[in-house]
């Protein structure tokens, strides 16, 4: 294992963790579109437009469903 290699990793994993961060975020706080987000992370997280929905979405609040009352 080279030097380059041992520089190359942790860049590679900081920008896969940069990728995915709205999937991540939806996960760590148990969105109920979950599976969506990541799927619009996953094919449109290249845009800087489909990145940036997909935060939005993922750090937004759930609304109650309707009929649901505390």
């Amino acid at each position: 294992m080279g030097l380059p290699a041992i520089f190359f990793f942790p860049f590679f994993g900081f920008g896969f963790v940069m990728y995915f961060l709205p999937s991540i975020i939806a996960l760590a706080r148990s969105k109920r579109d979950t599976l969506a987000i990541f799927l619009l992370n996953l094919f449109l997280g290249w845009s800087v437009i489909g990145w940036i929905v997909a935060l939005v979405w993922a750090a937004k609040s759930d609304v109650p469903a309707a009929g649901y009352y505390r």
